[in-house]
């Protein structure tokens, strides 16, 4: 049932990186796992599938990472200490406020002293900003961790489940990154740069192992696990969020469609029927982020799957 996910491990290697990754996240779940805190683990961005060894050329799953990195702020707000797994360029919390950077939100006083500060028009937007990371980072709770690639992905992924694991009903898995469907095994990848002299470049992809599974039914089968159905066809939507339930076994998909993913999703999970959760106009004009109410709903079932374990 799962040696195409054991196949995996094997025939792929981790990056250079892994290890002092693997390392930070054990040491990050160790500190949390004797203090009673509630952990979650964010997956946020898209994987890139190398087609070189040598990497010029790669398949890539577009996410800017919206959902994951403003999430992570709303789980912080709740309390959870958070790991933010992240493609290495996507958004990351509080710096996605300032998407184009922080330079145009700062100025330099001349003189025999130059200093560097916030425009006074801007202070307004930044300060709120700058101490909820400040916080956050003198209390110790977020940790980020960056990956590039789909084999980066996983192999941290499951380094994180491993750590996470003790934890029991306390760890939550909040699954957001657009993970890749299709790959090129390391042995049939090309060494060096694919030129195109060489003629029409035909690829075969293989199938991405459902890593869902185990990570459900071996490596955190005690954790609340979130998945999430994204579709194009809104008659179709329901049912496959529906589907991922039955075939996984975890407790909940946030299903939402392409056009409106920002306005609105479905929270489906196995016992009741879906829930919407959606932004009004008055709402959307404001600046409400449908990631604070779709938190707020999460930590609540969070919440039910402890007592109820």
């Amino acid at each position: 049932m799962l040696d195409n996910e054991k196949q995996f491990f094997i025939e792929n290697k981790p990056s250079l990186e892994y290890d002092k990754n693997k390392t930070r996240i054990d040491d990050f779940c160790r500190g949390y796992l004797a203090t009673g805190r509630r952990i979650a683990l964010v997956t946020s961005g898209g994987t890139s599938v190398p087609l070189e060894h040598n990497t010029v050329r790669f398949v890539d799953n577009f996410s800017a990472g919206t959902r994951g990195s403003a999430s992570t702020e709303y789980f912080l707000r709740q309390g959870y200490a958070v790991i933010f797994l992240h493609r290495s360029s996507s958004l990351k919390p509080f710096l996605r406020h300032f998407k184009d950077g922080l330079l145009d939100y700062i100025e330099v006083t001349e003189g025999d002293d130059p200093q560097i500060k916030v425009q006074q028009r801007e202070v307004a937007q930044v300060l709120p900003v700058v101490r909820a990371y400040q916080a956050t980072m003198k209390e110790g709770r977020l940790l980020l961790v960056p990956f590039t690639t789909l084999v980066d992905y996983l192999f941290l992924l499951k380094a994180a489940a491993a750590a996470l694991a003790p934890f029991k009903q306390r760890a939550l898995l909040y699954l957001a990154a657009a993970v890749s469907d299709f790959y090129i095994p390391a042995d049939k990848m090309a060494e060096h740069k694919i030129h195109s002299d060489e003629g029409p470049l035909q690829l075969h992809l293989q199938l991405v192992p459902k890593i869902l599974k185990p990570l459900v039914w071996l490596w955190t089968p005690e954790a609340y696990v979130v998945s999430f159905k994204l579709e194009t066809d809104r008659s179709i939507l329901i049912e496959k969020a529906r589907k991922a339930l039955r075939t996984y076994k975890h407790k909940l998909v946030i299903a939402n469609e392409l056009q409106s993913r920002k306005f609105r999703v479905f929270m489906v999970a196995s016992s009741k029927e879906e829930e919407e959760i959606s932004l009004g106009k008055e709402e959307i004009l404001a600046g409400k982020e449908i990631e604070e109410i779709i938190i707020d709903d999460v930590t609540r079932r969070h919440t039910q799957h402890m007592a109820n374990s």
